[in-house]
């Protein structure tokens, strides 16, 4: 069902193995590498956030450069992030108190230390999720629709996501289930989550546009500082790249390429080394990225190792 996709290798020995799927997309559209499942259902968590975002704009909430791109990104809680955050909610009348993901320390280490210097703890605001729930609220009340049940699957703005998720995949997003920040999850295959990245790669205009635009011009606020997303769209000019928990990442390039890895334990540590080396096989030159196709193991702080990508057979 899956296939061993990377080797963790230390001192020339193969310590543990990653296992998954991975679906990747010619220029043309047709799938043309697969290893393990790639039909089967996975929960996309947050690799689906472009189309949260492309849900709430289309809605008409005013999101453009870096408030858009935060709605589409999982931020690490930098000031500037916050700053992006606050702004959205502000120009919809409301303030951080009508967000609904979890309080959270921010994952940047440097900010979460200056929170506890300065007394502080754990807000909403620093939820690597609030860009996407802020976003939600300006569709809400854009629309006047109701703040209060904007996580509900039923809700308006939920039902504008299945349908932009549908329309990117192919296929009728399920099953529904709530992911970590309490929003709706919305399944899809390999194929159909790699065909909706590939989708907003190539839009040529609209709100789907807007969403790419927005995350390759400012993909500090899809990730932030040394974030492996931020840094490969750097990278890779033109490419949207979206990583999520539990082992799910997206990529696709300016020219149509397009992948959608699981590791299905859930360790996220060689998504991108392993979409790189899909992207390539694909015919997609990732050379200016080959610094984030090399994960090193370290022993006592110095590379004793490093996690091997397996070719398919």
């Amino acid at each position: 069902m899956y296939d061993v996709l990377a080797e963790v290798v230390r001192n020339g020995f193969a310590e543990s193995v990653h296992y998954g799927s991975v679906a990747g997309l010619a220029p043309d559209g047709t799938l043309a590498y697969a290893r393990g499942d790639v039909r089967g259902t996975v929960l996309p968590r947050s690799t689906t956030k472009p189309f949260q975002a492309l849900a709430c704009l289309a809605a008409g909430a005013p999101l453009a450069g870096e408030r858009l791109a935060i709605a589409a990104g999982s931020h690490t809680g930098e000031d500037f992030h916050v700053a992006a955050v606050e702004a959205i909610l502000a120009a919809a009348g409301l303030d951080a108190g009508a967000l609904r993901c979890p309080p959270s320390w921010p994952e940047d280490e440097p900010s979460k230390a200056a929170l506890i210097r300065a007394g502080k703890g754990e807000t909403r605001e620093h939820m690597n999720c609030s860009g996407k729930h802020a976003a939600m609220l300006a569709a809400c009340a854009a629309n006047g629709w109701p703040p209060e049940t904007y996580l509900d699957p039923g809700h308006p703005v939920q039902q504008g996501v299945r349908a932009a998720l549908a329309d990117g995949s192919g296929e009728t997003p399920a099953p529904v289930a709530v992911d970590g920040c309490g929003a709706p999850l919305f399944g899809l295959t390999l194929v159909g989550l790699a065909r909706a990245v590939r989708s907003l790669a190539l839009a040529a205009g609209g709100p789907s546009r807007a969403v790419a635009d927005a995350m390759r011009t400012h993909p500090e606020y899809v990730g932030g500082t040394g974030h492996a997303n931020t840094e490969l769209m750097r990278a890779l000019p033109g490419s949207v790249v979206k990583g999520g928990a539990e082992g799910v990442l997206v990529a696709a390039t300016a020219a149509g390429h397009a992948v959608a890895v699981k590791v299905i334990d859930g360790s996220p540590r060689a998504t991108t080394a392993i979409a790189l080396r899909a992207l390539a096989a694909l015919g997609a030159d990732t050379t200016a990225a080959a610094k984030l196709g090399a994960v090193p193991v370290l022993g006592g702080g110095r590379p004793v190792g490093e996690i091997r990508i397996i070719e398919g057979k």
